[in-house]
């Protein structure tokens, strides 16, 4: 049976908040936590900030270097390395941009590891400066689902993954994620899927209160070492 793993990307695959991250190395932090108090929906948010950082003089390469900071762990390259050279499906799913997560990934050689990313698109405009998009449009909630923000539902977007598939070919899936948009994702997962949760984050806790609506096997996971050593057992299972 082949295994489908999908992976969220900030505080799952690398080991911190991209966006935050960026802000924060190129000295827009007062104005990030001035907006966080604002009802701005998050992308919006983020793209608000890369105006200001544009309009102090910082590029993309700036941001690209800031990037290129992020932590990823050994144990996380290693997990994905195996897990591709065991014939595994891999995709990213995130709330992050297609900028943020390619910057990260090709610093670390991983991008061909990985068949799709699905995440916020972002572009470079004329003047040089970094736009970040929507992945939903967030004037509404177009995706009907009451348990993901109006920008982007995961569980959408797992539902569309597995109805790629053609119906007769088996497919295990495994989930890896931290966050609140990382709920509805997991309850679409099967009773021979695996989800993975960080331990301490939104999702562990709401999988623990909700385990009533939970089919898949829960895997609860502190750090990429753990990731490396679930992962190895589940796939050589």
């Amino acid at each position: 049976m082949e295994t489908v793993i999908i992976f969220d990307f900030d505080q799952t695959l690398i080991d911190c908040n991209s966006d935050p991250w960026v802000v924060n190395q190129l000295g827009a932090a007062e104005l990030m936590n001035s907006l966080l108090r604002t009802n701005l929906p998050w992308t919006s948010l983020m793209d608000r900030m890369m105006e200001e950082l544009h309009a102090k003089g910082k590029n993309v390469s700036d941001i690209q270097n800031s990037l290129k900071t992020v932590p990823l762990h050994p144990e996380m390259i290693r997990a994905i390395k195996s897990a591709h050279s065991l014939g595994c499906d891999l995709r990213i799913v995130s709330d992050a941009n297609l900028f943020f997560i390619k910057t990260v990934l090709e610093h670390y050689d991983l991008l061909q590891f990985f068949t799709e990313i699905i995440t916020n698109p972002a572009k470079i405009d004329e003047e040089g400066r970094l736009k970040i998009f929507p992945f939903h449009s967030d004037s509404a909630v177009p995706h009907g689902c009451q348990l993901c923000p109006a920008n982007m539902c995961k569980g959408t977007i797992v539902d569309g993954i597995k109805n790629c598939f053609p119906p007769e070919s088996k497919k295990r899936f495994i989930y890896l994620g931290d966050g609140r948009g990382d709920f509805c994702p997991s309850l679409k997962l099967g009773s021979e899927d695996h989800v993975l949760p960080r331990k301490g984050y939104p999702l562990c806790n709401l999988l623990h209160v909700n385990s009533n609506l939970v089919k898949a096997q829960v895997h609860i996971w502190s750090d990429a070492k753990d990731v490396e050593d679930c992962l190895g057992k589940l796939l050589n299972s």
